[in-house]
This record gives structure tokens, sequence and C-alpha cells, in this order.
């Protein structure tokens, strides 16, 4: 118990140090004798004086405490002893001595009083052992009742866990089987991507194309106002134009048949030209009034 960090007491300072300095001796002398051993020798500092007070203290108060409890306990023996002879006593007055008793009911008595010492009673009346055997009726009641909530939670949590391993159960089955999917839907995937690379190609096709048939529209003439009905009246007119032109087409292949007369052939071909021509201009002009009529 050498403290090295510390200094020595200096015990002229004052009364307090000297008096905890002569009441932690006498404590260690007192302790260290009721085992056969001297007190070491150590050196005396604040920290370890103060120390040993505090322990001498705590000691003290339970060396008292337990000593009023052992004097306490000693009266009640006494007085248990005391109490034993003068039932004794009364029990061999009335014949009723230990010494005198059949086996049978020296067995008989013992268990009554195991059985009271076991149901933690003073004595072995009927109505003390009604009351401690209700008692412990209550008590087995709530261990029961206590027993069958824990049976049940347990039935629960079985069920649960149960469930719990029906679903795990479940979702590694489904974890497997979108696993083995991965394999399929990737080559499904590298197959739309290959469609959609060509999609594309064509898309940029499709469009070229549009703008090039938009370009030849616009260079004839034809613009997005005109309505099919228009349309369907166009191609009437250009009906109707065939079927005026036709008998003179067919007139003039008749002419490779008559004999070559210059005069005549030249009239005849004049006449018809001119009427072609007036057919031409009759359908350049139904165009552009429904061209126009159109904008």
């Amino acid at each position: 118990m050498n403290d090295l960090g510390d200094h020595p007491v200096n015990e002229g300072k004052g009364g307090l140090d000297s008096t905890r300095i002569a009441e932690v001796k006498a404590w260690l002398v007192s302790q260290f004798e009721s085992v056969g051993k001297d007190v070491p020798e150590f050196e005396y500092t604040p920290r370890s004086i103060s120390h040993l007070h505090s322990l001498a203290t705590i000691s003290q108060a339970k060396t008292q405490a337990a000593g009023i409890v052992a004097s306490d306990l000693r009266q009640k023996a006494m007085e248990y002893r005391s109490q034993a002879a003068r039932i004794r006593e009364i029990l061999q007055s009335v014949g009723l001595a230990q010494e005198g008793l059949p086996p049978n009911a020296v067995t008989s008595v013992q268990v009554v009083a195991n059985v009271a010492n076991l149901l933690n009673i003073r004595d072995t009346e009927m109505s003390s052992f009604l009351v401690a055997m209700a008692d412990i009726s209550l008590r087995k009641s709530g261990v029961e009742e206590k027993r069958a909530n824990a049976q049940k939670e347990s039935k629960l949590l079985l069920d649960y866990t149960r469930k719990a391993i029906a679903r795990l159960t479940y979702l590694k089955r489904t974890l497997g089987q979108l696993e083995d999917d991965v394999v399929t839907c990737e080559g499904q995937m590298n197959h739309w991507k290959t469609n959609l690379t060509i999609m594309l190609s064509k898309e940029r096709q499709y469009l070229l194309q549009y703008s090039n048939y938009k370009a030849l529209l616009n260079r004839v003439g034809y613009t997005s106002d005109i309505s099919h009905g228009e349309l369907v009246e166009m191609d009437e007119h250009r009906k109707e134009l065939e079927k005026k032109t036709k008998p003179i087409m067919d007139t003039l292949r008749s002419y490779q048949d008559l004999p070559p007369d210059k005069a005549l052939a030249a009239l005849a071909i004049e006449e018809k030209r001119r009427q072609y021509a007036a057919a031409e201009k009759y359908l350049e002009e139904v165009l552009h009034s429904a061209l126009a009529t159109s904008e």
C-alpha cells in the first residue's frame, strides 16, 4: 500500500489528520489481530489515509449492524429454546412427549413440520395451511395462465416462422426463375436492339424519301390544300379529254392508209393539229382553274 506519488502526512498541521491516523491505525490493528497477523508497514499519505478512513467507517458501520442483527437473532434463539422447553414440558405433562409417541406419529409430525416449512408458515394450524395452500393455488393459476400465454405466443411465433419460411422459399424459387429468364430476356433485348437499329435506318430512309417526294410535288405545283375530291374531278376532266382526243388520234392513224395527196393530207393534218392543240389548251385551263380554286 505504498503510494510513491504522494507526500507523507504532516501530523503537526492539525488535530484532524492525527485523529484520522489514530482511527485508521486502531482499525487496522483490530482487523489484522482478528486473523492473527501483524499490520504491514507502509507510508501514510493523505490519499491512503482518506481511503482507509472511508473503509474503516464503512466496516465499523457494517460490523455494528451485524452485531445488532446477531444480538437480535441470539435473543430470538433464546426465546425459541425457552418456548420449546415449555412446550416440551407441556407435552410431557399430558403424555405426548416425543419419546413416548409411536414412530408413525413422530413421522407424521415431522411431515407436518416439513410441509409448514415448505409453505413458509409459522404454525401448523389448519387456517394457516389453508391460507398457504390458497396462496399456492393462486400462484399456480398465475403460472398456468402465464404458461398458456407463453404457449399461445409460441404458437403464433411458430406460425409466423412457418409463413416466413414459406415466403422465403417462394422468393428463392422466384429469384431462381428470374435468374433463368435473364439469358432469354437478354437475347430478346439484343434482338429488339438490332430491330431498333434497322427501324432507325428505315426511318431515316423514309424521311429522306418523304423529303424528295415533297420537293417533287412542290415542283409540279401540288400542295397539301388539294383535296381528294379535286383530284377526282381533275381525273374526270382528263378522261373526257382523252375521249375527245382519241377519235382525232384514230383519224390521224387512218390517214396513214390513204394514197399520198399532199394538199389534202396537209389540210387534214393541220385541222387535227388545231383540234389537238385546242384540247390541250382546254385541259391546261381546267388544271389551272382547279389549282387556283384550291389556293
